[in-house]
């Protein structure tokens, strides 16, 4: 064997050796003598081995699990959360020569981002807009990442521990908030039925004649339950009509006598009302004014 053959199958066997073969879903970062020098893929490649290199980066979508967390919520509720991240390379150089270990980086970032971003929110936003923090959650992590070449498609909080405690606070307000709608409808409907009574009682009234047929309609309603006791209703015009015959017929009040009222002597002598009633009655006359108890035999004798 000729020097010739000993290289050609020296080349064949370094240049097989050199083959690489990337999948659809993988690119090659390769590089040579240290420094970087292109991606490859998918498909067979060529790589020279011993100064060539590569790396393989998978270009799918990673669900990315995020532990639970400690969180303290802005109105001082102590809660774990837990996540989910989906993420895919979107540039497979950057991710390799920008950062080591990229889904070690980015699951970190998302950790921190999350505690960060749900210490900012009341407990029930966190409960009821679950929506709107997954969306700031999701640009927040990709704007962090996109130097890395990592695109960020969704991160969706999974689960919200709570301690045992609000979760007794939070049933007795669900039940009072249920009582208080419960309330309201029955209310709603005393104020419909109301109505709807003012207006049959409306209607009623220009027949006098209707009563008594809703007053025979009752007693057969309350006959037909096979009751031992009947209990008729006594219609109030009839008190009303009796109280009308008892005002009409009952004897008047006598009239009350006037009070009498004091005079003194001299002041009716004045008024000459003493004269008017001591006349026809000789010898019964007041003293003059003036006129002193002694002189008053004199005037008679």
């Amino acid at each position: 064997m000729g020097v010739i053959e000993i290289v050609a199958i020296i080349a064949a066997l370094y240049t097989l050796s050199s083959l690489r073969i990337i999948r659809q879903y993988e690119r090659a970062v390769s590089f040579f003598l240290g420094r970087f020098w292109n991606t490859k893929g998918p498909g067979l490649i060529f790589l020279p081995s011993l100064i060539a290199h590569m790396h393989r980066v998978s270009l799918r979508i990673v669900a990315l699990d995020i532990p639970p967390q400690e969180v303290i919520t802005r109105d001082n509720v102590s809660l774990k959360v837990n996540a989910v991240l989906y993420m895919k390379v979107r540039d497979p150089a950057a991710a390799i020569i920008e950062i080591e270990n990229y889904l070690y980086a980015t699951s970190q970032l998302a950790q921190t981002t999350l505690r960060a971003v749900l210490g900012q929110h009341h407990l029930d936003e966190l409960l009821t807009e679950r929506e709107k923090i997954n969306e700031t959650l999701k640009a927040i992590i990709d704007a962090r990442t996109d130097q890395w070449g990592i695109e960020v498609s969704a991160v969706e909080v999974k689960d919200v521990d709570l301690p045992k405690e609000m979760q007794r606070a939070m049933a007795r307000q669900a039940e009072a908030e249920r009582e208080r709608r419960a309330k309201i409808i029955n209310a709603e409907g005393e104020l419909q039925a109301s109505a709807k009574l003012t207006e049959a009682a409306r209607v009623i009234g220009t027949q006098p004649v209707a009563i008594q047929l809703r007053y025979l309609q009752t007693v057969t309603e309350i006959a037909s339950e096979k009751n031992s006791t009947i209990v008729f209703p006594l219609p109030i015009e009839l008190l009303g009509a009796f109280s009308d015959v008892f005002r009409r017929y009952a004897p008047a009040e006598p009239a009350a006598a006037p009070p009498a009222v004091a005079v003194s002597a001299p002041s009716a002598l004045a008024s000459g009302a003493v004269p008017a009633l001591g006349a026809g009655q000789p010898g019964n006359a007041l003293p003059a004014a003036g006129m002193t108890p002694a002189a008053e035999p004199l005037k008679r004798g």
